[in-house]
């Protein structure tokens, strides 16, 4: 096996770990919802991701607070999109099927594309555009805006997109010698302290050994996928890898009927094919273009 084919391999797994982590993080914290409420929930697994993220940032030379203005402006601006993010998206986990969720939040890449050409100036051709919109067709049959089938908590959903879709362009504009796991430690912080002020409104709910056990769990799977999501950039080609970020979807069909006994109907699940055709195909062309590029300035 070539050297090339195997770390495309390896970034193949920590795509696919990477994604497990996060949507098991998701799964157990929706089990937790059943009796803790969202701030406090996010409080608690706040205080468990911030210290061993610190942890972590000390231990490989990653914890940086020396750096320009410009950084911290966005840093901010990061973390703020984050926070925001965390709580539209937890509020839609918490009233809505785990794979619906999961599945609107696959439009991730073709609004960050879309972001990236309306604010940013960057290029982006009319296939990835006509793929874009079709995309979107998708994210609509999931979310269903009409008197029927329509979940008002699919909006919440939508609202976690752009948010996140916000946070990933502020993250684009970083210069390179920031450090993740900083920027990382930034934002589970500042999600801990707004959980923390957020219980402050509301009597603390009693939980059970259990519900510490799931917000243990969900801590430490979305500290498992956030080291995997920073590793899978170190390896292999990422036109290969990316499209492995789609079994998040997988692993919330699978959890979503094994745990909440869940299943999406017919248009949630082609809503969900469409949004990830569109987003492999969009990967695709990005890669083309990429490698285009290269050759022509050769």
């Amino acid at each position: 096996m070539s050297t090339g084919l195997a770390d495309n391999t390896r970034g193949a797994l920590l795509m696919t770990a990477s994604m497990a982590g996060f949507t098991f993080n998701d799964a157990f914290m929706k089990a937790a919802s059943d009796e803790v409420p969202l701030m406090q929930a996010l409080f608690l697994r706040g205080i468990v991701t911030t210290v061993l993220i610190f942890m972590l940032a000390i231990a490989v030379g990653q914890l940086r607070f020396d750096l320009p203005r410009r950084d911290w402006g966005l840093i901010a601006l990061r973390t703020l999109s984050e926070v925001v993010a965390a709580y539209f998206f937890l509020t839609a986990l918490f009233n809505m099927p785990i794979a619906n969720v999961t599945a609107i939040l696959q439009a991730l890449p073709l609004t960050v594309t879309l972001a990236g050409a309306l604010l940013l100036g960057e290029a982006v051709g009319w296939r990835r555009m006509v793929a874009i919109l079709v995309g979107l067709v998708g994210v609509l049959l999931i979310v269903r805006p009409g008197p029927e089938g329509f979940n008002t908590y699919a909006l919440y959903a939508l609202l976690a997109v752009a948010a996140v879709t916000l946070r990933d362009i502020f993250t684009r504009k970083l210069t390179r010698d920031v450090p993740s796991l900083t920027v990382a430690l930034a934002g589970a912080a500042a999600i801990g302290v707004v959980g923390f002020f957020g219980t402050l409104t509301q009597p603390w709910a009693p939980m059970s050994a259990l519900a510490y056990g799931q917000l243990l769990a969900a801590a430490l799977c979305i500290i498992v996928g956030y080291l995997a999501s920073v590793m899978v950039m170190r390896v292999g080609d990422i036109g290969f890898i990316a499209p492995f970020r789609y079994t998040g979807l997988i692993w919330a069909l699978i959890l979503g009927l094994l745990i909440f006994g869940e299943w999406p109907d017919w248009l949630t699940l082609l809503g969900a094919a469409i949004v990830v055709a569109t987003g492999i195909f969009t990967y695709w062309r990005e890669r083309q273009l990429a490698l285009k590029m290269r050759r022509t300035s050769a």
